[in-house]
């Protein structure tokens, strides 16, 4: 197991976590937005997100306050389970995850209202296609983002703290693997949703490109995104 130091300060780490928080909110939101522009609704959203809609659709009336309210609650049980599988109680770090759910949360339902507004509905293949390459957009910011403020490491999204655990912990690094385990919670929220309301408009292309690409897009994003930002203060078993 390695160490790895911090090599920026403070200031700068809290640039790149807030620039990150940002494209993340944006993406997630982008992802949801264009899927629900298409008809028929093929295109999904992000893993994670497509569950957590699923739900605000099936349990809390579907609305940007309820969009809200879920990605928070389902964002503190999943710092719990940080805690179980980091072998440890951090109580920094648990405060920390919860600490990002509030301007995240508020972020997805601010980012919601607006694009629910500007962004027509798909009439065409043009602009149906255009859609789609707006939904993969929208998973590779969210990939991105999850790369600049892992490393970072200021404080995370609790699901990509669940990542990094899983990829450090677990996975000796593999960014990819760790991303895949760590869809077995949404899966789980997914599931129950699609129980009490089986809509599977929120499940689609950009659900799958999501699953077999987004950990490799932030494994991509860790050396060609600000590349000179190493991962700061981790427990490693590999180099990066």
């Amino acid at each position: 197991m390695q160490k790895s130091n911090r090599t920026i300060s403070w200031g700068t780490a809290l640039a790149y976590f807030a620039f990150s928080l940002v494209i993340n909110s944006m993406g997630n939101v982008l992802t949801i937005a264009t899927s629900q522009k298409i008809f028929p609704k093929f295109l999904g959203s992000a893993y994670w997100t497509a569950a957590e809609n699923g739900w605000n659709v099936s349990f809390m009336g579907n609305t940007s306050f309820g969009l809200s309210v879920v990605f928070f609650v389902v964002g503190v049980l999943i710092a719990i389970l940080n805690m179980i599988l980091d072998r440890k109680v951090n109580w920094w770090k648990f405060f920390g995850n919860i600490a990002f759910m509030l301007p995240f949360s508020a972020l997805i339902g601010m980012f919601s209202d607006a694009f629910n507004k500007i962004m027509p509905d798909a009439h065409g293949i043009p602009m149906t296609i255009l859609y789609v390459l707006l939904n993969f957009f929208g998973v590779s910011l969210i990939a991105v983002a999850i790369s600049i403020y892992q490393r970072a490491n200021v404080v995370l999204h609790p699901a990509d703290d669940l990542m990094q655990i899983l990829r450090f912990k677990y996975f000796k690094g593999n960014a990819g693997i760790a991303m895949w385990v760590s869809y077995i919670p949404p899966t789980i929220i997914g599931v129950i949703a699609l129980i009490k309301y089986p809509d599977f408009s929120q499940y689609g292309l950009g659900t799958i490109f999501a699953f077999l690409f987004q950990g490799s897009i932030t494994g991509w994003g860790d050396k060609h995104i600000f590349p000179k930002l190493k991962h700061q203060g981790i427990t490693a078993s590999t180099e990066i």
